[in-house]
């Protein structure tokens, strides 16, 4: 994976079968299923891998449960299905995770107990394990920080849990050992059409360098995600608004505000939304919001509001109460919904199911959906591009394509931070062996070290200070004061391994801690490490 060769290609090949745009779940996967498919395929992403949404989930790998509550048994078995797909093709950044209900009254408990059976159900021979009733003390014992007033029992059920970001990234190497190509920091600024008004490829922009390509190619995917309408508007300015954003926002608290390896899921807060504190990378993430907002960006920003309806709905649960001082790192991501044909504003009514859309001008996008989905999103964008474009007949192969890095489950030590890296593994403890520097940690309080930022610069096409600490190793999103801490390191080993000049490292440094900025609740004053 690296970057100068994949931008080489950009000027060689002549014609590329598939040009995507977006290096997110739905593009990244799309790419995958059109490369295994045997297509010469070009991604190109304007900014990092999974810049975007695709780096801000609440981590979980599901069927839905609130989508099961809605009637929408469809896409339940069908992202249930995909669940268990993804927990064998990438064994080593999905786990089962437990998850319990706390349940305040009687009722409540066999109510849930009821509904998730059902979901156990349908999730088939890829059910992750049974869901059980449990009592008040067995709540406790498994919860020790849930709160116990009022507390009648609780309910246990399976789900996924992954790592969104090193997932990308995964994907992003299969994508290039199976013969296509990837590259980041690659913006599409223009379509190119022919006198028929049919697509025949796109301008794209180096954003390092602002060198311009001209690439051809057969069919143009659009999996930009929140961002589609701006590739709309190239096509035909014109065209309606496909795509709303809808915010979620998680806060980051330290491991002692839930003392369990379970996570804490509340089906209906004070606004009828959905809550969960889930253990990630020895941290607890709590989320989420659903927020419509007018615009997308990609740097989006926790509102007022969200965090203190987060805070206060997770000190209604919790028996440590957390507060703004408490959260170590707050981030935003935008969900692209496909927009309703009402205009309404609820985000309850906005499907979470995706859509293949296909324009006059033979631009396919691929709209909403979820991580979850996101293989079967692709297979059905590839199967569309191929039909409206007369490709031919050939069908998916990613139903078990094993993804860059996956190893069996029980070979995966999850008490390690490396494990993320699945079979990648000896080949960081190598970097290590061979310079002990590099086993030196990143920050002292935290796992991470300096062989994964090499690894991250040498094999996974990372530029820059933010792509490394944002979604190589994931310390912005665990711990931002930290991240501020290790910008000069990391400004400093990026420009020792790709030649960049002092001043280069200076202004990385001045622009990142700008950024990690955004993700604290309180005022940052530095810290000698």
């Amino acid at each position: 994976m690296k970057r100068n060769e994949e931008l080489s290609k950009l000027s060689t090949v002549k014609e590329w079968d598939f040009i995507i745009i977006g290096g997110g779940a739905s593009g990244l996967g799309s790419a995958l299923d059109a490369t295994s498919r045997g297509f010469k395929t070009l991604l190109l992403e304007s900014h990092d891998f999974a810049k975007a949404t695709s780096s801000r989930s609440t981590k979980l790998v599901h069927g839905g449960v609130r989508y099961l509550a809605q009637g929408d048994i469809g896409l339940v078995k069908e992202a249930l299905k995909e669940r268990g797909l993804l927990a064998k093709n990438a064994a080593h950044v999905v786990k089962n995770q437990s998850f319990i209900i706390p349940n305040y009254t009687w009722w409540e408990g066999i109510y849930y107990k009821i509904g998730l059976s059902i979901y156990d159900f349908l999730a088939g021979k890829l059910s992750l394990g049974r869901t059980k009733y449990i009592s008040k003390s067995k709540t406790v014992e498994k919860l020790p920080t849930i709160e116990q007033k009022g507390l009648a029992s609780g309910v246990v059920y399976q789900d996924g849990q992954f790592d969104d970001a090193r997932l990308a990234i995964n994907l992003t190497q299969t994508i290039i050992e199976k013969g296509g190509t990837a590259v980041n920091y690659v913006k599409v600024i223009n379509l190119m059409k022919n006198d028929s008004n049919k697509i025949i490829g796109v301008v794209a922009e180096d954003q390092f360098t602002k060198q311009q390509f001209e690439i051809k190619a057969k069919v143009v995917i659009n999996a930009t995600g929140v961002f589609t309408n701006d590739i709309l508007n190239m096509n035909n300015p014109k065209h309606g608004k496909f795509v709303v954003p809808s915010q979620g926002i998680h806060l980051v608290l330290d491991k002692s505000f839930l003392k369990s390896d379970d996570a804490i899921m509340i089906p209906k807060t004070s606004d009828g939304r959905v809550l969960f504190v889930v253990p990630w990378h020895d941290r607890a993430l709590v989320g989420t919001t659903d927020t419509l907002l007018e615009n997308e960006s990609f740097e989006p920003r926790a509102l007022e509001d969200e965090i203190k309806f987060v805070l206060n709905t997770a000190r209604q649960y919790l028996a440590k109460k957390p507060t703004r001082e408490d959260v170590k790192s707050v981030f935003a991501g935008l969900r692209p919904l496909a927009a309703p044909k009402d205009g309404s504003k609820s985000t309850k009514e906005v499907s979470r199911s995706h859509k293949v859309v296909t324009s006059d001008t033979g631009l396919i996008s691929i709209i909403g959906g979820k991580w979850t989905t996101y293989r079967k999103m692709a297979e059905d964008t590839i199967d569309e591009a191929m039909k409206v474009h007369n490709l031919g007949i050939t069908t998916s192969k990613t139903e078990h394509l094993s993804i860059h890095g996956n190893v069996k489950p029980e070979t995966v030590n999850r008490t390690h931070h490396l494990y993320v890296y699945g079979a990648d593994i000896p080949e960081i403890k190598k970097l290590q062996q061979n310079n002990p520097e590099l086993s030196e940690k990143i920050h002292p309080d935290h796992p991470f070290t300096m062989a994964e930022a090499v690894w991250a610069i040498r094999s996974e096409m990372a530029q820059t200070i933010e792509d490394i600490l944002a979604r190589r190793v994931r310390l912005l999103f665990l711990d931002a004061r930290a991240a501020i801490d290790s910008a000069h390191k990391i400004a400093q080993i990026i420009a020792k391994e790709n030649g960049h000049s002092a001043e280069w490292a200076d202004e990385q440094e001045r622009e990142f801690i700008e950024l990690a900025k955004g993700y604290l609740l309180t005022p940052y004053s530095p810290r000698s490490i």
